[in-house]
């Protein structure tokens, strides 16, 4: 893998303003859907090799005006497209659940490709480290089958979840919803950052904003923004590390976590009306307070697709796959630069 370089000399202000601004808005929208990584889109915009370089650059103390100018357009910029689309994304998977993890599916397979262009060819090292990984996620995914979000206020989980989601800013083909999906914080955070926005823009135009949802949502922001910043700054430093001393085994854990995240994504499972006894974040289920559970916490069960749902499913995933990879082909020439 070669060493990132800050953006060249002859690339203007307002290019580097431009790519960034792409770069940053797709990586924030990738950073909502499961099976999309936010390093990925960065690399299709042609921006990945500077992104890098700038967090070097802030976590050592040297601030250049080009690598920041740069930094700080995809970091704006991709927390805005967060802002502003986390609810209807939300909505989407809570209403269309099958349909969108079809999706999900294509876009994680099509990051495969990505990441072994970088790990060829195979080596034993890369084999194992990505059997481990796949086997890790396996479990991990059938532990948490059919599971709802919980913890929205578990400050370490949601620390930890926002540690975890900011390696899909690092490494190409990481998904960090999908990793948030996994730790069951995926509904949960998109809906915090929903009502933060509602908060900050009140109940319609021209009206105040909502200072009790904002510091409400501040329970799951700022431990979240917390993990995100010592995500990037450490885990940033460490897979560099990593990728310039053990890169074969690095890259075969990706590919690992890649095909491990499909087992966790199995489309055919849908949300089921909460029934009397299931406990629901830490609340017990009863005759009289059944009907105030929100939809997006009722329970998620496996349910027995038809041949329609099944054929739907497959061309679902072919589309995820196709975009995935054309968007990754675009970033990639075959030269390899970004």
């Amino acid at each position: 893998m070669t060493d990132p370089e800050s953006p060249a000399p002859e690339v203007s202000n307002a290019l580097i303003l431009i790519r960034g601004a792409v770069g940053g808005t797709l990586m924030g929208l990738a950073n909502l859907v499961p099976g999309i990584s936010g390093g990925t889109m960065l690399l299709a915009a042609g921006v990945y090799p500077g992104f890098i370089a700038a967090i070097a650059e802030a976590t050592t103390l040297r601030f250049k005006f080009r690598s920041m100018l740069l930094l700080g357009t995809i970091v704006a910029t991709a927390a805005l497209s967060i802002l502003l689309f986390a609810g209807s994304v939300k909505a989407l998977v809570v209403d269309h659940r099958w349909i969108m993890y079809s999706l999900f599916i294509g876009l994680t397979l099509g990051g495969i490709p990505l990441v072994w262009r970088m790990a060829r060819p195979m080596s034993r090292s890369l084999l194992v480290s990505a059997l481990v990984c796949f086997g890790l996620m396996v479990v991990m995914a059938v532990n948490g089958a059919g599971a709802s979000g919980d913890g929205s206020r578990n400050y370490l989980l949601v620390f930890l979840a926002g540690l975890a989601a900011s390696s899909a800013m690092i490494l190409p083909g990481v998904s960090g919803g999908y990793l948030l999906l996994l730790l069951g914080q995926y509904e949960s955070i998109l809906g915090t950052v929903d009502q933060l926005k509602a908060g900050l823009l009140g109940d319609g135009a021209g009206a105040e904003p909502n200072l009790a949802l904002i510091l409400d949502a501040m329970h799951v922001v700022i431990p979240l923004g917390t993990g995100i910043v010592a995500g990037v700054v450490g885990v940033s430093n460490l897979l560099q590390w990593l990728l310039h001393r053990y890169e074969k085994a690095t890259l075969g854990a990706l590919l690992g976590l890649l095909f491990g995240a499909v087992v966790g994504l199995w489309p055919f499972q849908q949300a089921h009306p909460p029934q009397p006894d299931d406990v629901i974040k830490g609340r017990v289920v009863t005759l009289e307070n059944v009907d105030s559970f929100e939809v997006d916490d009722w329970p998620v069960r496996f349910f027995e697709p038809n041949a329609t749902e099944v054929a739907s499913s497959l061309a679902l995933v072919g589309l995820g796959l196709a975009g995935t990879l054309l968007i990754g082909r675009l970033g990639n020439p075959e030269d390899g630069d970004a």
